[in-house]
C-alpha cells in the first residue's frame, strides 16, 4: 500500500485525524498486502462531491470447497478511523448482486461492526475478517449465466476496475413511508411529515387493538393528496420508513403488565411489517420507546440499523436551540445531544460542527468548564412538555433525513452493546448519523462519573424488565 503518492498525500493532509487513519491504513496493509489505496471523488446523496481515500482489492473467501476472490471497496471519510468505511461489492459486467441479509440491490454492504463501530476496538482488519465469515456464509454475488445468482458456487475472480454508483440512493423508486396508530400521535406524524418531506405516498394505519382513537375518519373526509387511510397492514408494503405510533389499551396495574401488553401488541405487527418492507427502516414512538425499540428489533429480525425509536432527537433539536440562542447568542456550531434513557436518567454530550457546514469533526462529553451551560440548558428543558405535535415533528425530521439519504446526526433509540463499554444489548439514545439504509451508530466517548452511573442504571433497569416479560 503506496502512501507516499501525491495524490494520497494530499487527500490524506486534509483528514482530522491523519496519523491514526495512516497508523490504521499501515496495520491493514500488513494483513492484507494486496490491498490498494487510491483517490476519487465521492458523490453524496445530495449530488455534492468531496475527494476521499479509498481502499481497493479482493478478499478472500471459501465456498463449498472452493476460494475465490471477492472485490471490495471501502470509502474513507476524512473523519476515519473514528467513522466507519462505507463499503461496497464491485461486480463485473457478468455478475449479479445477490440482495440479502448484508448488502443491498446497489452492493452496498451492511454488517453489525458497521452500525456498532468504535475505533480503536473496531478496525479495518476486523471488519474485513467479519466480511469474509459473512460471506463465506452467504456468497454476496454469482452470475448471470447462473439463473441470477441462485448457484453461489459459480462466484469467480473478479476483475477490480469497474465503477459502481458508489454514493446514489434508492430515489429513483416512489418514496412511501407508512404510519402505524391512527391516534393524535398518527395524526400529528402523518401532517407534519406531509409538510416537511417530498413523499410520493403516505399510508396510515388504524390498528383496531391499538389504544389510539383519533382522526382517521376526518382524514378520509377530507381526503388529503398522496394519504391513503386503511385497517390492512398489506398496504404498507414496499415503505422506505414505517412509524410505530400504536400504543395498546391496558388495565394492569403494574409497569411490566402496560409494557406487556405493547409487546403482545407488537407480535402481531411486527413480523408482518417487516415481511411486507424488509429494506424499510422501523421509526418507533410507541412508549416505552427504548423498550419497544428493542422488541421491534427482536421481532423484526432486521439489522440493527433499520429499527430506532425517536428517543431523545426532540430534547436533542430543543437544548442546541437553547443553549445557541437564549444562553449563548454568539455560539455558533456547537451542537448538543441528549442520550441515554427517555427518563430523568438523561445526560449530554457536545459536538463540534465544521465551519458552514453539518460535518461532526468531534463528539465529546462535557466537561469542567462547559457543565454549568448545559446544566442551565437541560434545566430550561424540564418546564417544556412533549406534546402530539412536537414528537410528530421530531417523527418528520427523522424521517426527512432517512428518505432525503442526508446524513444528519439525531439522538435516536439505538443497539448500545459496545458504545462506551455498555455490555449488554440495551437500546438507549445514541448521536447516530441518519440515511437511507438507517442509522450508523458514532463512536461512544468517556463520560463523566455522574454521567457513566445513569447510563449505567438505564442499562440495569431496562435488563431487570426483560426478566419480566415474554418476547
Amino acid at each position: 500500500m503506496d502512501l507516499s503518492a501525491e495524490s494520497v498525500k494530499r487527500i490524506l493532509s486534509k483528514y482530522k485525524f491523519r496519523d491514526v487513519a495512516i497508523e490504521e491504513l499501515q496495520k491493514v496493509s500488513r494483513v492484507h498486502p494486496d490491498m490498494k489505496i487510491k483517490t476519487g471523488p465521492y458523490t453524496f446523496s445530495d449530488s455534492s462531491q468531496k475527494d476521499l481515500l479509498k481502499l481497493v482489492g479482493n478478499i478472500p473467501v471459501a465456498y463449498q470447497g472452493h476460494s475465490y476472490n471477492l472485490p471490495i471497496l471501502l470509502w474513507l471519510l476524512d473523519s476515519f478511523p473514528f467513522t466507519p468505511p462505507i463499503c461496497f461489492l464491485r461486480p463485473t459486467s457478468s455478475m449479479v448482486i445477490r440482495e440479502g441479509k448484508h448488502v443491498d440491490s446497489k452492493g452496498r454492504i451492511h454488517l453489525p461492526s458497521l452500525h456498532n463501530w468504535d475505533h480503536p476496538k473496531s478496525t479495518v482488519n476486523s471488519l474485513l475478517a467479519e466480511m469474509i465469515a459473512r460471506f463465506e456464509e452467504e456468497p454476496p454475488l454469482g452470475t448471470k449465466s447462473s439463473g441470477y445468482g441462485e448457484n453461489p458456487s459459480d462466484l469467480l475472480a473478479y476483475v477490480s476496475n469497474l465503477k459502481v454508483n458508489e454514493g446514489g440512493n434508492r430515489h429513483d423508486q416512489a418514496v412511501k413511508v407508512s404510519v402505524i396508530g391512527g391516534g393524535d400521535l398518527g395524526i400529528a406524524a402523518v401532517l407534519s411529515i406531509m409538510a416537511k418531506s417530498c413523499v410520493d405516498k403516505l399510508v396510515l394505519i388504524d390498528i383496531p387493538e391499538s389504544s389510539t382513537k383519533g382522526g382517521t375518519m376526518d382524514l378520509e373526509i377530507f381526503n388529503l393528496p398522496k394519504v391513503e387511510v386503511s385497517k390492512d397492514l398489506s398496504a404498507t408494503a414496499g415503505s422506505m420508513v414505517v412509524v410505530i405510533t400504536a400504543n395498546a389499551w391496558s388495565d394492569e396495574q403494574s409497569y411490566a403488565s402496560v409494557v406487556q401488553t405493547n409487546v403482545d401488541m407488537y407480535r402481531g405487527i411486527i413480523p408482518h411489517l417487516a415481511q411486507l418492507s424488509p429494506k424499510a427502516v422501523l421509526l418507533i414512538a410507541s412508549q416505552p420507546v427504548d423498550i419497544m425499540t428493542h422488541v421491534a428489533w427482536r421481532q423484526s429480525h432486521l439489522l440493527p440499523s433499520q429499527v430506532i425509536g425517536v428517543g431523545c432527537n426532540l430534547d436533542s433539536e430543543r437544548l442546541s436551540h437553547i443553549i445557541n440562542i437564549s444562553l449563548v447568542a454568539n455560539n455558533t456550531g456547537k451542537q448538543a445531544w441528549v442520550i441515554g434513557e427517555l427518563s430523568e436518567n438523561k445526560v449530554a454530550v457536545w459536538g463540534n460542527l465544521g465551519p458552514g457546514t453539518d460535518q461532526l469533526q468531534a463528539l465529546m462529553p462535557v466537561s469542567n468548564s462547559t457543565k454549568p451551560l448545559m446544566e442551565r440548558g437541560l434545566e430550561m428543558l424540564k418546564g417544556k412538555g412533549q406534546r402530539s405535535w412536537s414528537v410528530g415533528l421530531s417523527i418528520a425530521d427523522i424521517t426527512h433525513s432517512i428518505i432525503t439519504d442526508q446524513k444528519k446526526i439525531h439522538s435516536v433509540t439505538t443497539l448500545a452493546e459496545g458504545w462506551g463499554g455498555i455490555g449488554s444489548k440495551v437500546f438507549l439514545s445514541l448521536p447516530c448519523m441518519l440515511g437511507e439504509n438507517g442509522s450508523t451508530r458514532l463512536p461512544g466517548v468517556a463520560l463523566g462519573s455522574e454521567d457513566n452511573a445513569k447510563l449505567r442504571e438505564s442499562t440495569a433497569s431496562q435488563i431487570n424488565l426483560f426478566m419480566q416479560i415474554r418476547l
